[in-house]
């Protein structure tokens, strides 16, 4: 007997992308009420001016269900069209149960969902998923989020971290397209360096309180990133048959200004092709950064919908990914 296997779909695309931001919007003078820095260094150090924070009623559940009602909505896809939801996140508070089966309860589905944590490149992992549950004939459509909290898991004090990491949610519905939307993702990791970037298992808080807090080597990270990351952009260009020069936006994890302008001189990056810099607005939002930074592009007219873009992240793990994407419709 011969198991029959599900028909195989040629191409992928991003239909829609939804985003969710928090409302209340932190200014390096506020960081620096409590951390020993000024706005003039942050900016010279990172190039983010401000961020977004989670407020009472905004955690990582709702700013998740948030983004992905909006990707729904304008990509023409209902709830009861998914085959899957998958959530990227490393600051859901809980290991089990996890976070992607509650949005996909809040969104009225009983889909398969389940979570990943590839750090800051999660949402470029979990976008390689999805392309290829669609593909295989897995999955008609599948929910992509990126999302995170970081203000929860913060020491307001250290000079490191305190002033560069932020909240917010991405996300998009992959499916079935008549061109390629979506390259073959480059991607790995260095467990070499697992310790440049981790979450401390508790950590005493100014207020007296307990909780984890995320630790990070910033200048290990600044010597590796940019220059191991244009390798990944090379075999992400090669993967999908595209020139560097036949690009249209460069849309990499908004980890810090300087990163992203050095690994765009690394890559010898054409000044015709337009660079998301959403770290300047709302800081680095780990897997939610880069769904942030295509909507930013889309919504101040840098780029537009069916452009050529690269996506490029990198985080903790030392884990990487990074694929060549047309713009999906944005939810503005």
């Amino acid at each position: 007997m011969t198991i029959q296997q599900t028909a195989n779909v040629e191409h992928t695309a991003m239909l829609g992308l939804g985003v969710y931001r928090p409302e209340r919007v932190v200014t390096n003078d506020e960081v620096c009420e409590v951390l020993d820095s000024s706005d003039e260094w942050i900016q010279t150090r990172s190039g983010i001016r401000t961020r977004r924070f989670a407020g009472p009623d905004e955690d990582l559940i709702t700013m998740a269900t948030a983004a992905a009602r909006r990707a729904l909505e304008v990509s023409g896809v209902t709830a009861d069209q998914l085959g899957c939801v998958i959530v990227a996140t490393s600051t859901y508070p809980e290991h089990t149960p996890a976070s992607a089966p509650q949005v996909a309860d809040r969104l009225g589905s009983k889909t398969a969902a389940f979570d990943i944590s590839a750090g800051c490149a999660g949402f470029c992992h979990a976008l390689n998923l999805a392309s290829s549950l669609v593909r295989t004939g897995g999955a008609s459509h599948v929910l992509v989020i990126g999302v995170e909290q970081l203000s929860r898991f913060m020491d307001p004090t250290d000079r490191g971290t305190a002033f560069i990491f932020a909240d917010g949610a991405g996300a998009v519905v992959v499916g079935a397209a008549d061109q390629a939307g979506i390259g073959p993702t480059a991607w790995g990791s260095d467990g070499a360096q697992s310790q440049v970037i981790t979450q401390t298992p508790s950590c005493l808080t100014p207020a007296g309180g307990h909780h984890p807090v995320v630790q990070m080597e910033g200048t290990a990270v600044f010597r590796w990133a940019p220059f191991a990351m244009a390798d990944v952009v090379h075999e992400a260009l090669d993967g999908a048959g595209v020139s560097v020069d036949e690009l249209d936006a460069f849309v990499p994890h908004q980890a810090n200004l300087r990163i992203t302008q050095t690994l765009a001189r690394n890559i010898k990056l054409p000044e015709s092709v337009a660079i998301a810099t959403d770290v300047v607005d709302s800081g680095n939002t780990s897997a939610a950064s880069v769904p942030l930074a295509i909507e930013a592009m889309v919504r101040k007219g840098e780029a537009k919908v069916g452009d050529l873009a690269l996506l490029i992240a990198f985080g903790a793990g030392l884990s990487y990914a990074g694929q060549v994407v047309t713009l999906p419709p944005v939810a503005l």
